[in-house]
């Protein structure tokens, strides 16, 4: 952890090497001040000599001034290098995210990955500014006034070490317990996290079912877990003072006596009575700032492990060697595919022969070829295969026996680059970012023209939509794209994947929301204007794939029948059955 930490204070070694520099200095000027206001008091005010007085007071004044310049290097140096090692976090994490599969990111949930970059990375910030200034102010100040104290009476600085090693028992006890408690803090975090995102994002369908109740309590319970938790770390951490609080009016109490009785026989002066008293105050509150330190450290570890856990975590799914940058042709052929949704710890089972024989496959020993530029339809019930199928085509997941060809190559041959710029996917889950509709359409193709947009806004259906609003293409959208209907959404996500020009185009149940008409619309334009692209149309309803060249059929991960409409009509008894209860119903697959 500490490794992949340090690696990306990067640029900002130069500022994390002169904070505590700074701060070093800083201290050997503080500690030397008591020292000086000795000599004042005994070499100026006991002996009356206004010179020394004017000499100790200008070399104070002249230490105090500089203690101030050093401790505002220091502030401003570690400000800048916590900052940007936060900055380095957040983007080696986002970075990596970026690179995650799919069965990457399913370890991890939404508002865990939030957590961590958000309020564990602040964590991290606030422990490395302390640890580049306190974590030398501390025992450097420690060790200075205990030499000091050493060097004015030996004797007295044995009080010192008493304190500290009851002073240091009691902290470790303390911070102990509190180490655990900060450990699921962030678990609780994580939940409310969660709560909040779900709610937010859902808050119409909340408003729609009247559960504003519901998500109140819902909220208030992972609120009042973390609040629970704590409340007991911060109970044991403010053990800390009372306890401080005993060890210093001790040490007060004990120089006191101690120091009237060695004045009185003369073996010690009143000024160094007072350096005494002054530094005993430096040297617990260095004892103080080191109990401190060791709590936040119990917090950022904490933090540090979840997310080394982001930066550290290896893909499933990475570039081969010598990758292939060209894809011949939009074929498809699965050979023998059996896919499971787990986890990296199941899959290094599987490999060593333990899977468990109760494991049911999403997707079992399924086999088809698709010729270029075929229309292939693909349809079957919810939870049947369908949308893992695809995923499979452009190496969002991998599969556990098989092999997934396109253009005459297992894809696990082709770089990731490649191999997704020619494979477009349109998801059930569309989503719009926020901007303008052209910024969304030229995700597609950055290099898009106003008029190759909106041509493939006429294959989608779009564009007569958009060029009704004010401001046409230019129009903003909203964040998730709210202000825009659910069929104008999905016609807005098929036309960026059009601006793509890939070899393959899938659509994942995307004209869902569709009418029938506009439906039919873009699969004819497909027919017509895309003759040479393969393309795959997930859909519910046999309307939407019945014109397509071919289509398959899927049930529980097994493909039941791969033919025509009319073929399957007289061959599949489930394609048949479909039929007959949407020509009844105009009802879809699942009714």
């Amino acid at each position: 952890m500490i490794k992949t930490l340090a690696k990306q204070i990067g640029q900002y070694k130069t500022a994390s090497i002169m904070t505590p520099l700074m701060t070093a200095l800083e201290v050997v000027m503080d500690v030397m001040i008591p020292y000086i206001t000795a000599s004042l008091i005994d070499k100026g005010i006991n002996a009356g000599n206004i010179q020394q007085v004017y000499y100790y007071g200008a070399l104070m004044l002249g230490m105090a001034f500089l203690s101030l310049l050093f401790g505002i290097l220091a502030g401003r140096f570690s400000s800048y290098a916590s900052s940007g090692f936060a900055a380095n976090l957040r983007s080696a994490m986002y970075k990596n995210i970026q690179r995650f599969a799919f069965s990457d990111i399913d370890k991890y949930s939404t508002s865990g990955l939030v957590t961590r970059m958000t309020t564990d990375v602040s964590n991290l910030q606030n422990a490395y500014q302390q640890i580049l200034r306190i974590t030398v102010r501390a025992p450097f100040r420690l060790l200075l006034s205990i030499v000091m104290c050493l060097v004015i009476d030996p004797r007295l600085s044995l009080i010192f070490v008493v304190a500290m090693v009851v002073l240091g028992f009691s902290l470790w006890s303390i911070i102990s317990r509190v180490a655990k408690l900060f450990a699921q803090v962030f678990e609780k975090y994580d939940a409310l996290n969660e709560s909040v995102q779900e709610n937010v994002a859902g808050i119409r369908v909340v408003k729609a079912f009247v559960r504003e109740k519901y998500e109140n309590e819902k909220f208030a319970r992972a609120a009042e877990g973390l609040y629970k938790l704590y409340v007991r770390a911060e109970s044991l951490m403010a053990l800390n003072h009372p306890v401080m609080n005993m060890v210093v009016y001790g040490c007060i109490i004990s120089l006191s006596w101690w120091g009237a009785h060695f004045i009185v026989s003369g073996s010690l002066t009143t000024g160094e009575l007072a350096s005494l008293f002054t530094y005993v105050m430096s040297i617990l509150q260095a004892l103080m700032m080191l109990s401190m330190i060791f709590v936040m450290l119990t917090q950022s570890a904490a933090s540090g492990k979840r997310v080394t856990e982001v930066i550290n975590e290896q893909p499933d799914i990475v570039n081969p060697e010598n990758a292939l940058e060209e894809m011949a042709d939009g074929s498809i052929e699965f050979r023998g595919v059996r896919f499971d949704y787990v986890s990296k710890k199941d899959k290094a089972e599987d490999a060593a022969g333990k899977e468990k024989t109760s494991k049911k496959s999403a997707l079992y020993n399924v086999s088809f070829n698709i010729a270029s530029g075929e229309t292939i339809g693909v349809i079957g019930g919810t939870g049947s295969g369908k949308s893992t199928l695809v995923s499979l085509i452009s190496r969002l997941y991998d599969t556990n026996e098989g092999e997934v060809m396109v253009g005459g190559h297992n894809v696990k041959e082709y770089d990731l680059e490649t191999l997704r710029n020619n494979v477009s996917i349109v998801l059930q889950q569309n989503l719009l970012f926020t901007g303008t509709i052209l910024d969304n359409l030229r995700w597609g193709n950055t290099e898009a023209t106003l008029e190759e947009c909106r041509e493939a806004c006429r294959m989608a259906q779009a564009d007569d939509f958009i060029m009704e609003t004010p401001n046409g293409y230019d129009t903003h959208i909203e964040q998730g794209g709210t202000n825009v209907s659910g069929g104008q959404k999905q016609r807005l996500c098929i036309a960026r994947a059009l601006l793509k020009k890939p070899k393959i185009l899938i659509l994942d149940d995307s004209t869902s929301a569709c009418d029938t008409a506009t439906d039919a619309k873009i699969q004819k334009a497909f027919r017509t204007q895309l003759p040479h692209m393969t393309k795959l149309i997930i859909a519910q309803r046999i309307s939407s794939v019945r014109e397509c060249d071919k289509i398959l059929v899927m049930d529980n991960g097994v493909v039941t029948g791969f033919d025509t409409h009319e073929q399957l009509l007289k061959t599949n008894q489930l394609y048949r059955e479909i039929n007959e209860i949407q020509n009844q119903t105009t009802g879809d697959f699942d009714k």
